[in-house]
């Protein structure tokens, strides 16, 4: 399955651009005002399987993958933050987009708020989906984000998703409550979707620092454009009290999605493109 071909539910076409001699992947498709749909830690744009067709019948996606994740290079040099976000406004800038809407979800959140506050004129709105950075500076984040960084386990089961999709207990261990909710909301598509980038990745250990070092909630009031908030009631990762804590610092309305986990865009897509659909007009 290519990158493309994993979003045949709606025809996207996929396209590289070439920056400071690295190559970065990302998607384009729909039509309608411009929406970038940024992926977490260790995801790639085939996360946004299930919800980009969704969003495509009115809105125009590009969905890259982050450097060092899926078939974007990584970084040639220290990462921040900033360095990704910076990666994402190529893109954006390749495409003539702008200005744009933002969905980030975990470390596309806290990328995404980056980009909102040094690219204001590019950022229109942003929705940050269960965002990371309000609790990944602790010592216990860093452990367990380098951990999972250096072991990959998601290497293991990347080809086997066809495996994992039709194994009740497989489900169960790949896709625990600290991922989502119940395992069997997640479609087989989507479990694919999930775990097809992670074979891929070449560097998600700089992502890891970058995300451990810098604290988002330093630069909020910096933050403009209108902003969602939009979280699983069972996020095992990231936890309500971080969706609470950044609605308040951002004057942001804030949506919670009933018996869902960290792993929204897959487990209930349709909840989370009602809410953009809401949100955006």
């Amino acid at each position: 399955m290519t990158l493309a071909t994993a979003f045949d539910a709606f025809p996207l076409e996929e396209r590289r651009l070439e920056r400071r001699g690295r190559s970065l992947r990302y998607l384009v498709g729909g039509n309608g005002s411009p929406l970038v749909l940024v992926h977490g830690w260790g995801g790639a744009a085939w996360n946004y399987v299930d919800l980009a067709p969704l969003l495509a019948r009115r809105r125009r996606l590009l969905i890259p993958d982050l450097p060092g994740h899926g078939g974007s290079a990584p970084l040639p040099a220290a990462a921040t933050l900033a360095a990704y976000a910076d990666a994402v406004a190529a893109v954006c800038e390749a495409e003539h987009a702008a200005p744009v809407d933002v969905f980030g979800h975990s470390l596309g959140g806290a990328v995404g708020l980056r980009l909102a506050v040094r690219r204001p004129e590019l950022v229109r709105r942003l929705i940050l989906a269960a965002a990371a950075g309000t609790s990944s500076s602790t010592r216990a984040a860093e452990l367990l984000l380098t951990f999972f960084g250096i072991v990959q386990p998601g290497r293991f089961v990347a080809r086997r998703a066809r495996v994992v999709a039709r194994s009740p207990l497989l489900r169960r261990a790949v896709f625990s409550r600290f991922s989502v909710s119940d395992p069997w909301s997640l479609t087989d598509r989507g479990i694919d979707g999930f775990l097809r980038g992670t074979a891929l990745h070449t560097d998600v250990l700089s992502a890891a620092a970058a995300l451990v070092r810098e604290d988002p909630r330093r630069d909020l009031h910096r933050v403009t454009c209108p902003v969602l908030c939009l979280w699983g009631a069972r996020d095992g990762q990231v936890p309500a009290e971080d969706a609470f804590e950044y609605a308040r610092r951002l004057r942001a309305p804030l949506r919670v999605i009933a018996d869902c986990g960290h792993l929204l865009i897959g487990e209930r897509p349709d909840a989370c493109a009602d809410a953009v659909e809401a949100f955006l007009s």
